[in-house]
């Protein structure tokens, strides 16, 4: 009898697919950082039992019909707005992700993120490279004080609390928005809730963690930056299409809010001639949330065990 199939959307090390060698037959586009072609994907997922996909990869409808044998998706990720959930539960296709196993990764990403660009770290590091630093001033390159100031958490989850938790530590006053209150969190973290509006008013520096839904799309917009502080600091480590990207360039080139720091963008992959790169209060990394060895080989291994578990007619790990 044949064994299940499993195809893999992205390369990742051959040594974490051994202890299921004997079990399955396993394919895999041979790019790491390469997206796999669409048509390739969809000849691929054919015959295929199981699929570890990635954010950049679209499972629709069209892949679904593609794939009769399809019984799992396991994105490697915590968001899936990739996925037509719906479509594949009509299919009954078990669609899984990641949580967890990336909080405190994250966390520290977004925390050094908001560090980076208070204190103006890239710009610093480029002043030197540049071979500008010839004499000393008292306000040279001066940023933001981050003791003791107020962060505002938009999205009060898992990460929501973990970059909370580093704020503590910081004597931060911690404000969040979520779309319901986190008693625990706030008696955990001595966090208060404010309404959406009030924290934007409020807070020194206000940080993105919320999922993309219809209600969060775009939520940080024009009339969202102008209720910032003039001296507020934002910070996106959620969905780029959060924010409206083009508000967020007049807002920070108008100085309606001092500095943003984002891993996160509308359109990824980005490149040096968009606009947000032009301007020297932003910081900006390449979708690098999650990414440590450790957390990036903790998320392959759940992707696998939920395939795994699915195919052997187990419940998953972490369902969708």
């Amino acid at each position: 009898m044949e064994k299940p199939l499993i195809y893999i959307s992205r390369k990742i090390p051959s040594q974490l697919l051994e202890p299921y060698q004997t079990q399955y037959q396993f394919r895999m586009w041979d790019e790491e950082e390469v997206p796999v072609p669409r048509e390739t994907l969809l000849d691929e997922v054919k015959k295929a039992d199981g699929l570890v996909s990635m954010l950049s990869d679209k499972i629709d409808e069209q892949l679904l019909l593609a794939a009769p044998q399809l019984k799992v998706v396991a994105n490697l990720a915590v968001g899936y707005d990739n996925i037509d959930v719906s479509a594949a539960k009509h299919r009954g296709v078990v669609v899984t992700n990641t949580p967890d196993v990336l909080t405190e990764t994250t966390a520290d990403l977004g925390f050094a993120l908001l560090m980076a660009t208070a204190r103006r770290i890239i710009e610093a590091n480029n002043y030197i490279k540049k071979n500008q630093w010839e004499n000393w001033g008292p306000f040279l390159l001066a940023g933001s004080d981050i003791h003791h100031k107020t962060i505002g958490i938009v999205g009060m989850g898992r990460i929501g609390e973990a970059v909370a938790r580093r704020a503590k530590g910081f004597g931060m006053s911690i404000l969040y928005h979520n779309r319901t209150r986190k008693k625990d969190a706030e008696k955990m973290l001595d966090a208060q809730y404010a309404g959406f509006d009030e924290l934007l008013q409020k807070a020194d520096f206000v940080v993105s963690v919320v999922p993309l839904t219809d209600e969060t799309r775009k939520i940080f917009n024009k009339n969202a930056f102008e209720k910032m502080k003039d001296s507020a600091i934002f910070i996106n480590i959620s969905r780029g299409a959060t924010v409206d990207e083009s508000a967020l360039v007049e807002a920070l080139k108008t100085k309606q809010i001092r500095a943003a720091g984002l891993d996160v963008f509308e359109e990824e992959p980005i490149d040096g001639t968009h606009p947000l790169m032009e301007l020297d209060n932003v910081v900006c990394l390449p979708h690098i949330g999650s990414s440590s060895v450790e957390t990036r080989t903790n998320m392959i291994e759940l992707c696998l065990d939920n395939v795994d578990r699915v195919i052997q007619r187990k419940e998953p790990v972490t369902p969708i």
